[in-house]
């Protein structure tokens, strides 16, 4: 049919969700659309607000919480702590911005990233495996105060 939008059975437009597992749809359905959570956890295509904002998979969109946690990430997450355990690309904005792969920007007091392509902004700014600063001069530490950056 022409002009219909098509929605799989495990993927849903909406989710509302108390915790991951009390929840309009279930944790392993992905949400592509808009998401509301006091606790939530879903491959996400999507907006979401929320306290705890939890992304699984490739998620991808804008997260808005005291706390974003997620595996892989594409987008903006704006939180108090924003957290990505593999890979994050885009912006992050809070108090501590922590993500095990970054190309973007983070911005909060504390940033931290195993590896970045892009710019941390913040009072402390750390990149593990930073390879810009690695001989310069002596050995200069990878952390920052204000800016740190990697290309």
């Amino acid at each position: 049919m022409a002009g219909v939008l098509a929605v799989h059975a495990d993927e849903s437009a909406f989710q509302a969700s108390l915790t991951p597992d009390v929840a309009y749809k279930s944790r392993d359905t992905t949400i592509n659309g808009f998401a509301v959570n006091l606790w939530g956890e879903n491959e996400q295509h999507s907006f979401n607000l929320g306290i705890v904002n939890g992304s699984v998979g490739d998620s991808v969109g804008c997260s808005i919480s005291l706390v974003n946690y997620a595996e892989t990430y594409t987008g903006a997450q704006f939180g108090v702590v924003n957290y990505s355990s593999k890979g994050f690309i885009g912006f992050q904005g809070g108090g501590v911005n922590v993500a095990n792969d970054t190309t973007g920007v983070q911005i909060g007091v504390v940033n931290y990233t195993e590896s970045l392509k892009g710019v941390q902004i913040g009072l402390a700014n750390i990149v593990n495996d930073n390879g810009w600063f690695d001989e310069f001069p002596n050995k200069l530490a990878k952390g920052f105060v204000f800016v740190n950056w990697s290309f």
